[in-house]
């Protein structure tokens, strides 16, 4: 009776049906070993979902992102209605010609569970001065203007969590004290409103003011400039800021012992004076994050989008050393090496949480190598051809590190090494006799 293996002789060409068939297996396996990537994918948006929530209750419970605003001067005035005999009462707002403000941040760390949270405490004072109040653009007369009841309007974003103190305003030589209040042009928003001393004749005269206050807040810090001409100079001991709004510095320096940055603003697009709008100066919103630095999931997330090629690699390593060589690998065992490859990936997100991404991708790493080295060793019973399938994960790994730190040239990196990884390939191919 004939057997499998003398059936097998007699068929012509068995021996590279059989190695063509062996290629398609080892292609399906790691395409199924592909799959289970898109779950950990999920689970690295789940776990980054996690770090936004708990990041977002302590800047809840502390306050959240800070935005300053002001001040700005209102003045009422009346004017006659549509009906004969009635008047209305609306604002007139004046910019001031030039304001300065000098910022010190002091940041803390604050933690939930695994997760760090940027929060500080700011030291901010404020001086500016108006040259004149030019009434004269709004052609109103003089005795509806009502001086009197004249107001400093301030915005802080989170203010109720971010000022602890009283907010006081220096104008002129009298001390004035904001209280927070609708806003007169927008009931839906609350800003600070202080009453100042005004009357014609002082409003011919240049008037200045200054205030000093402190400010919590967390994530960011933004001005929005509301004169012709700001100045604001902003400095942290936080040595990773993200200069952030829509005006970078004039002038910064940055080091490990912290930052030190300068923006110079003009306003040309907004009038100095405008009545009974309100008019979006927060466009031209500039300052600093001051965010911790994290980019583990990003970093992570990035690494397993390469996991095929790293998966198709190896197991054409694996393919030429069996073929090359003359010792077979089961599929199983291709199988089995490759689930370690994917492991490698939940490896570093779970290690990565503790220790950041570059030390959890070289933890990983060297467990994941040293597995499939051992593995395919024992199997093939040969140091030497262990060492090499070592290497050539190393070699992969160590390219794929390579990519995800240069983000700009990821393409051309990634062009390149695919191209050199083809060449070997086909230069160890040579000897296989299809």
């Amino acid at each position: 009776m004939e057997t499998f293996e003398t059936i097998k002789e007699k068929i012509p060409g068995w021996d590279k049906a059989r190695l063509f068939l062996k290629c398609v297996v080892i292609f399906l396996i790691a395409m199924l070993l592909w799959m289970p990537t898109f779950f950990i994918m999920e689970l690295i948006r789940e776990r980054e979902g996690r770090q936004k929530e708990a990041m977002a209750d302590i800047s809840s419970k502390w306050a959240g992102k800070q935005q300053i605003s002001g001040p700005l001067l209102l003045v009422p005035y009346l004017a006659p209605g549509s009906e004969a005999g009635k008047e209305y009462r609306k604002y007139a707002v004046f910019m001031a010609d030039k304001m300065s403000a000098g910022v010190k941040v002091t940041p803390e760390k604050r933690k939930r569970g695994i997760y760090e949270v940027a929060v500080y405490k700011s030291e901010i004072s404020l001086q500016g001065s108006f040259k004149r109040v030019n009434w004269d653009k709004l052609d109103v007369p003089a005795d509806k203007i009502r001086w009197e009841e004249a107001q400093l309007l301030f915005q802080v974003g989170d203010a109720l969590k971010g000022i602890n103190e009283e907010l006081k305003v220096k104008w002129n030589d009298s001390l004035s004290v904001y209280s927070l209040q609708a806003h007169p042009l927008n009931a839906q928003e609350e800003v600070f409103l202080a009453p100042v001393s005004l009357d014609g004749e002082k409003a011919s005269r240049e008037i200045s003011f200054s205030m000093q206050f402190a400010l919590n807040g967390s994530g960011s810090l933004l001005f929005t400039p509301v004169a012709r001409e700001n100045h604001v100079r902003m400095q942290s001991d936080w040595p990773d800021p993200a200069f952030n709004g829509n005006i970078l510095p004039d002038n910064r320096e940055v080091s490990d012992s912290g930052f030190t940055a300068f923006w110079k603003f003009l306003h040309r697009n907004v009038p100095a004076v405008w009545n009974n709008t309100v008019h979006n100066l927060s466009a031209a919103s500039f300052g600093a994050d001051l965010v911790i630095p994290v980019d583990t999931y990003d970093k992570t997330n990035r690494s397993v989008k390469y996991a095929l090629l790293c998966i198709m690699l190896t197991f054409a390593a694996f393919f030429l050393v069996e073929t090359i060589y003359k010792r077979p690998l089961h599929v199983v065992q291709y199988g089995l090496a490759g689930l370690a490859l994917v492991l490698f990936y939940t490896l570093l997100l779970s290690i990565s949480e503790y220790t950041g991404f570059n030390p959890a991708y070289i933890i990983s790493g060297v467990a994941t190598i040293g597995l499939v080295g051992w593995y395919v060793g024992s199997i093939l019973r040969s140091r030497n051809l262990a060492l090499f399938i070592s290497m050539v994960l190393t070699v992969v790994y160590a390219y794929i590190f390579t990519i995800i730190q240069l983000q700009d040239y990821a393409l051309l990196m990634g062009s390149v090494g695919l191209f050199v990884a083809l060449a070997v390939i086909m230069y160890f191919s040579r000897r296989l006799e299809w």
